[in-house]
């Protein structure tokens, strides 16, 4: 496989200007009295349709943040079996528009007025792709946009923003998704500590957008069509587990080798790794082990290189069936959660750093800010 390089957006990429549109936390609520009021703003919805997983979330605008009013998330697997015919198949097509179904139920019932509705990895390869979205738009009246890679890594990378320490001058955002894993190395030394958030957010215009206010420049992004989906399926032939694991990693980490800041000679201070992706908050609430998932407990939670090996050694002490009845794992991640530990495994080795930021957040709250950003719904507030 070729990683995917880097290229310059041109004009069917979606591109929202953020200048002076500071990131905060995203609330969620937690009840009926945590529900913002319904006719104070108006409402936004996200989808992110990936290789394993359909998930949405609804919110609204609060200040400089926004609170999510609904959300859904099911494991759909739309790349079963992609790697072996170039297309999707039938059974996993007609999951995932079951799952859309449910969603537009929930756009409906919450009267959401602006929405981005996307679509990633499996369905930029899909050869039937095309078919499939007009198959949506006619069962489920949902109109999908597929997305480029690089649209999809500045999104994970603006969701990410308030995570980013004041102290951090090299950036390294890093999203494993369930049929490519995006990675872009940020350099923000001429940025001050107060302006990183703002630097970050003004990458919705591209890569290697321009113009007045702080600047983050983009040392070098990849998307490596590789993510824990598509890495299993390179290794299923392999029987033994730890065997399997090892093989994973050591592929995943050739794939780096044309990102430009592989390897670098990169001092520890001052660098900084954010991960977000459900092998991450998943290697993290095992750590806590939390038998039922927090996300106030795992976003933004720092882990050494350390305590991620010893939860992964964890893992393959289970073995197969010990990870499907782990309920810190989840019978939804057990199968793949061995495929997505081998990439972050990689990633620590190589990374001039031992720990690594968990970011609870991504694409879609990236796509919930640049709707909110461009109708200027959000209040600039400080960085947090």
């Amino acid at each position: 496989m070729t990683p995917v390089r880097p290229r310059r957006a041109d004009a069917t990429d979606a591109q929202v200007e953020t200048v002076g549109v500071t990131p905060a936390p995203v609330s969620r609520a937690d009840g009926p009295s945590a529900l913002p009021d319904p006719g104070s703003a108006p409402l936004y919805a996200a989808l992110d349709l990936g290789t394993n997983s359909c998930r949405m979330l609804i919110a609204q605008p609060m200040g400089s943040q926004f609170s999510i009013v609904d959300s859904f998330s099911k494991t759909v697997q739309l790349g079963v079996g992609l790697e072996a015919t170039g297309r999707l198949s039938r059974p996993s097509m007609g999951r995932t528009i079951q799952a859309l179904r449910i969603c537009e139920k929930k756009l409906i019932k919450n009267g959401v007025g602006r929405m981005r509705l996307v679509a990633t990895e499996a369905c930029r390869r899909a050869r039937n792709a095309r078919d499939f979205i007009r198959q949506v738009r006619r069962e489920t009246g949902l109109a999908l946009e597929i997305i480029t890679p690089e649209e999809e890594a500045r999104l994970a990378v603006i969701s990410c923003a308030p995570l980013v320490s004041p102290s951090t001058e090299q950036l390294l955002v890093v999203d494993i998704g369930g049929g490519s894993t995006e990675l872009v190395w940020i350099d923000l030394s001429a940025v001050l500590a107060a302006d990183r958030a703002k630097a970050i957010m003004r990458l919705h215009m591209g890569f290697d957008a321009q113009g007045d206010g702080p600047a983050a420049r983009v040392v070098d992004w990849i998307s490596v069509p590789l993510g824990v989906a598509t890495l299993k399926d390179q290794f299923i032939d392999v029987d033994d587990d730890a065997a399997r694991f090892a093989l994973m990693s050591w592929f995943f980490e050739e794939n780096l080798a044309s990102f430009s800041p592989y390897n670098s000679d990169n001092p520890r201070e001052g660098f900084q790794i954010i991960g977000t992706s459900g092998t991450v908050t998943t290697v993290a609430a095992s750590f806590l082990n939390l038998k039922r998932y927090d996300r106030t407990k795992v976003d933004g939670l720092q882990m050494t290189s350390d305590q991620i090996d010893l939860v992964i050694r964890e893992y393959l002490a289970l073995g197969p069936e010990g990870r499907l009845s782990d309920p810190r794992i989840g019978r939804d991640r057990h199968a793949l959660i061995m495929s997505g530990a081998a990439i972050l495994q990689a990633l620590m080795r190589i990374w001039p750093t031992d720990r690594l930021s968990v970011a609870d957040r991504g694409l879609r709250e990236g796509l919930l800010y640049a709707q909110m950003s461009a109708d200027g719904v959000l209040a600039d507030g400080p960085y947090r």
